[in-house]
């Protein structure tokens, strides 16, 4: 069986052409540097590959129009030697190949003169191309010589009016010191004219003390082993006297060559000025702006050095005063008219002290502080307090009003000698504390053992929020309970702190503790969440009693305390009627207090006056306050139990005609208790029926108790 015969395969000239111009982009691109992506060197060759097979096709031949090909490669990047070459090699053998130019004999001859053209036109303007670059170069280098020379002469046109403009003396030195130029400041500093210094040496214009001294620095300025010279110097004026300077030289390079010494370079600054400018400043630093006199911490220097050197029987006095309603003056005058009479009193301190070895300083704000070294002739503390008491009581006349002064004062006498300044002012400020507690215009002595205790109860004051966080603090409840059978009634919330570290810390210290540093208001509300929180989860057991929580001064003086009371009873559902909040009878005189206290019993909230005693003004508010309860004072429940029971006796039938009824607190025997039963109280609470106790000990006492 016969197979027809298979030619052979033929490609169209079109696909020919594309891949001689692929073939020509790949070797260039390897060649040459053409800013053009691959795609687009591509189709740029194939389209001059397109023009230069018409140029060989047509009739006549012509060179000019292969020679702008040889052109357009130029243009297309760094094409240059290899890149030429490639090309011809391309060209040469690739255009032999093409089928339209079959047979090779008839256009060898053809093909040879346009690779010929190609080349002479590459070559044309491959040479066009390195004149132009070089014709570039050659003024770019030109307007870089221009440019340069233009900026040295402005900079020396600038460095000419700083030198001449600056209040600094500028003294231009070549390498021997010889000055050759000098600017007016120096001139005028050293009482000499500009011409007569130029020329001159620069070391003879230094005091000869310290000559050899800035030789030796130039010398290692110019040798490079340092950047620059910094001294104080002394120069001389013409006039003989010395000019207190300070001196900076610097080594300016570019001499023989880039990177060789120059000239030297120095600047003067009058030091005159400057140290009476530090002076000034240090006097600043070391006193107080208002007043003048020294601040803390020349005082507290002061201080460090007078205990050293003190008098070892008379040592030294440290007196730290506190003017008595300095705010009240700002308030009503202005701080202007209070600055004032800070002054007034620094000015009267000074004249009573005037005869003893004393500092004065202004510490803060209003505090002073008086540091006297004791000698034979020193009047006592009490003398000298009501000396300045004295004083400062004479009126003085500030815009028109007479105001007078007091002073509270803290006295540390005579601390021994190895005592820190640090330690002997914080005596001063606790004594000074101390004297103004509810007083004003009184002194204290700062008393060793008590300014311990002092600091121990300062120190579990600011530790009470971290025992707060820690849940060091717990709710205790002792039982309140009815005087007629002895069935618990209610119970009374109160605060324990069970430190890990000490002696647990009952209520009323926990209270005291919290209002030294305003922490009460959030621990009392938490205090009253947790107990309402607590006696709501009793009621689901079937407890009826109330709960009684006292609150202090502070908790009471609260702007927001309705609300945190609301929101404690919303927050726990505790009815308001189960909670009775109580009110100390000191707390009568704030007007907020009393508000807080009816609107709390408009919400149903029970009230009670706690530490109650025999005063009419107390009845009286039982009768014009709604009061519930009155919590007798524990003191009267002392004196019944001492005997001292017959004025007592009508106290009860009083209370109870002004409408409340009355709660026995510190009971402690059950005669106590039936005494009080019989005089018309109706609860009590105290050891008789229990201490404050964790809340599951207390919830098993619920019911009758036994005498």
């Amino acid at each position: 069986m016969s197979h027809p015969t298979r030619g052979p395969r033929t490609t169209p000239p079109e696909r020919s052409r594309e891949l001689l111009a692929r073939t020509w982009s790949y070797l260039l691109s390897g060649a040459a540097v053409v800013p053009m992506s691959r795609d687009d060197l591509d189709r740029e060759l194939g389209e001059r590959l397109d023009e230069l097979c018409a140029a060989l096709h047509a009739e006549p031949f012509a060179d000019r129009p292969v020679e702008r090909i040889g052109e357009r490669l130029v243009s297309l990047g760094y094409v240059g030697e290899a890149g030429l070459r490639v090309t011809v090699d391309v060209l040469g053998k690739g255009l032999l190949a093409l089928p339209e130019f079959q047979p090779v004999e008839a256009y060898a001859q053809r093909v040879l003169l346009g690779v010929g053209a190609l080349s002479c036109g590459f070559l044309a303007a491959n040479r066009r191309s390195v004149f132009e670059q070089q014709e570039s170069m050659q003024l770019s280098m030109l307007k870089a010589v221009r440019d340069a020379r233009w900026n040295l002469r402005e900079s020396e046109a600038r460095f000419d009016e700083v030198v001449t403009s600056s209040a600094s003396g500028v003294l231009v030195a070549d390498l021997d010191g010889r000055l050759v130029r000098v600017n007016a400041a120096i001139a005028e500093m050293l009482g000499r004219p500009t011409d007569e210094l130029v020329g001159s040496d620069l070391l003879d214009l230094v005091h000869p003390d310290s000559r050899k001294h800035l030789a030796e620095a130039l010398r290692g300025l110019a040798a490079g082993e340092r950047e620059r010279v910094r001294q104080s110097q002394r120069l001389l004026r013409e006039n003989g006297d010395v000019a207190r300077i300070s001196l900076t030289v610097s080594l300016v390079r570019g001499g023989a060559g880039p990177d060789q010494p120059g000239h030297f370079v120095a600047v003067v600054e009058d030091g005159t000025e400057l140290m009476l400018l530090q002076a000034e400043l240090h006097r600043q630093a070391l006193h107080d702006v208002s007043t003048g006199l020294p601040n803390r911490q020349f005082f507290t220097t002061h201080l460090e050095s007078a205990l050293r050197r003190a008098d070892p029987v008379r040592g030294v006095t440290l007196y730290h005063l506190d003017l008595d309603a300095f705010g009240m003056v700002c308030n009503s005058l202005g701080r202007a008219t209070g600055e004032r009479l800070l002054v007034h009193v620094a000015q009267r301190l000074t004249s009573v002290l005037a005869h003893e070895k004393a500092m004065i300083a202004r510490l803060d704000g209003d505090e002073f502080a008086v540091l006297v070294e004791n000698t034979a002739t020193t009047p006592d503390i009490g003398t000298t307090v009501a000396a300045i008491n004295r004083e400062l009581s004479e009126p003085v006349y500030l815009d028109g009003h007479g105001l007078a002064a007091t002073v509270s004062v803290g006295v540390v006498r005579r601390p021994p000698p190895d005592s820190s300044p640090t330690e002997v002012l914080r005596s001063a400020e606790q004594a000074l504390r101390r004297a103004k507690a509810g007083r004003r215009g009184q002194w204290e002595l700062f008393d060793p053992e008590q300014g311990l205790a002092d600091r121990a109860t300062d120190l579990l004051a600011v530790r009470m929020p971290g025992a707060l966080e820690q849940g060091e603090l717990t709710a205790r409840y002792a039982p309140v309970a009815s005087l007629a059978d002895g069935t618990t009634t209610g119970v009374s919330a109160r605060l324990l702190w069970e430190r890990p570290d000490g002696a647990p810390v009952d209520h009323d210290a926990c209270t005291g503790l919290a209002e030294r540093t305003g922490l009460v208001l959030g621990l009392g509300e938490w205090h009253l969440a947790t107990a309402c929180g607590q006696v709501a989860w009793w009621r689901q057991s079937g407890f009826t009693g109330a709960l009684h929580v006292g609150l202090t001064r502070h908790q009471w003086c609260d702007g927001d305390l309705v609300r945190r009371v609301r929101r404690v009873l919303g927050d726990t559902g505790l009815p308001a009627d189960r909670l009775v909040v109580g009110m100390p009878v000191g707390v009568l005189a704030e007007p907020d207090a009393v508000d807080g206290l009816t609107v709390l019993a408009e919400l149903g909230v029970g009230t009670s006056l706690d530490d109650f005693g025999l005063g009419p003004d107390d009845l009286a508010a039982v009768a014009d306050l709604p009061v519930r309860l009155v919590r007798v004072s524990r003191r009267l429940v002392a004196r019944q139990l001492a005997g001292d029971a017959d004025h007592l006796a009508g106290l009860v039938p009083l209370v109870r005609a002004a409408g409340a009824e009355v709660l026995v607190d510190g009971l402690t025997t059950p005669e106590q208790a039936a005494w009080w039963h019989r005089a018309g109280a109706v609860a009590g609470s105290g050891p008789l029926h229990g201490e404050a106790l964790e809340p599951h000990v207390v919830a098993a006492r619920f019911g009758p108790r036994t005498g």
